[in-house]
């Protein structure tokens, strides 16, 4: 294996695991309804990784990155997704039983918002833009499968690291549903990860 790719790996892991919005979400959704929930958001996550991954093989994510219109009109886009989802939870005002673990939003719906929240965020497909050519293991070869190859990984390693927090999630929900003022606690800290991360976008 190319010294390239395990260096990719370890760098990968180093950022999954840092605490960011995607894994602070994935912890927040699993305990506010279940590990269920927090899996189909994290499917939803990273899949979002291969079109990131696509605009960068194909040269699209460096368009985006110079066009500053473009990039805007992404940025603004993902933002009002993010703050809609935010207002969605506002407006409902229920509160979350920590104790239930019947599948209560659906998975199309968990992995459809994870989905989004990772593509229409372009600072991804500019990150990976500058993350990924450092670690191509041969110029002379296909390019393209080269980006994909990593695309892939990112994807495996962030699946289940995500996977591991939202099985612990549920274990940490049998503890903190003794307190009753966590289930409106945890729906606030929802709709502040939405709001932070629509925040960090225009950052």
């Amino acid at each position: 294996m190319p010294a390239e790719i395990i260096s990719f790996l370890i760098a990968s892991i180093a950022l999954t695991i840092s605490p960011g919005p995607d894994i602070i979400y994935v912890l927040v959704q699993s305990m506010s309804t279940n590990k269920k929930d927090g899996i189909a958001v994290s499917l939803g996550l990273v899949s979002g990784i291969i079109v990131h991954t696509s605009l960068v093989a194909f040269g699209v994510s460096a368009i985006i990155k110079t066009n500053e219109n473009l990039f805007l009109i992404i940025k603004v886009g993902g933002a009002t997704y993010l703050l809609y989802l935010a207002f969605k939870l506002w407006s409902a005002k229920q509160e979350f039983n920590l104790s239930q673990k019947s599948n209560v939003s659906g998975f199309k719906k968990m992995f459809s918002r994870g989905f989004f929240m990772n593509v229409l965020n372009p600072k991804v497909t500019i990150f990976f833009l500058a993350f990924f050519p450092s670690f191509i293991w041969n110029p002379d070869k296909d390019l393209i499968f080269q980006f994909y190859a990593l695309g892939l990984l990112f994807m495996l390693q962030a699946f289940i690291i995500f996977g591991i927090v939202a099985f612990l999630a549920e274990k940490i929900t049998r503890f903190l549903n003794k307190n009753k003022q966590t289930q409106l606690f945890f729906t606030y800290v929802q709709i502040f990860v939405f709001i932070g991360i629509a925040i960090l976008i225009f950052v």
